[in-house]
């Protein structure tokens, strides 16, 4: 975050003078309350000064990347994660090649006949595929899928920057949002991919997460 002129001299003031009130920050800016208020608002929320009934305002003495780091730790998945796409575990490498074009994806989510988690399937897996000589069209995607317990995966309230870690980690583009069901096995409810990450620090930036 950028302050403006006023709001590093406040900051200044803080740090010298606190704890202080927002009246006598006023007086030593020849000031109104009123016309401070607003910015002693965004200092606070963006976590500079902390301030208590009867006691004013003081420094919370955290800097730009202590603050950065706080921020980073409130965004969960759910709040970033997008619509999976999914497939069935028997349809062809050639109809999932054809999925990936149309839905312009780069990561599938195989799934079997209940609907649940049984494998992913990569931009990487589907190339690899093609380059072979079997026939796409009558090759399975579970014969090449990456198949469970080998499946990296993320749950809704997981930290966003977790799963960027994990994304980094395996060297992987998305992974599934799944929620475990009654038999330990898992329902595919959305996916985090790097656009999705990437999205959520251009917000933070911006302060709109």
């Amino acid at each position: 975050m950028e302050l403006n002129k006023r709001q590093e001299k406040i900051l200044q003031i803080v740090k010298d003078n606190g704890p202080i009130t927002g009246e006598h920050i006023a007086e030593q800016l020849n000031l109104t309350r009123a016309t401070l208020r607003p910015d002693l608002a965004i200092l606070t929320m963006a976590g500079y000064l902390d301030a208590r009934p009867r006691v004013g305002y003081f420094y919370s003495g955290k800097s730009s990347a202590q603050l950065l780091t706080e921020n980073l730790k409130k965004i969960v998945v759910k709040d970033y994660q997008s619509i999976p796409v999914v497939v069935n575990e028997n349809i062809s490498v050639y109809d999932a090649i054809v999925t990936v074009f149309l839905e312009d994806v780069g990561t599938l989510f195989v799934v079997d006949e209940n609907l649940l988690l049984v494998g992913v399937l990569s931009r990487k897996d589907l190339l690899r595929a093609s380059i072979g000589k079997q026939e796409l069209s009558s090759l399975p995607v579970n014969i090449i899928m990456t198949r469970m317990p080998n499946i990296t995966m993320c749950k809704k309230d997981d930290l966003l920057i977790d799963v960027a870690k994990k994304l980094i980690e395996k060297q992987i583009d998305s992974v599934p949002v799944v929620k475990e069901t009654s038999n330990h096995a898992y329902e595919v409810i959305g996916r985090i991919t790097k656009t999705n990450i990437t999205k959520a620090f251009v917000a933070l930036a911006d302060e709109d997460f």
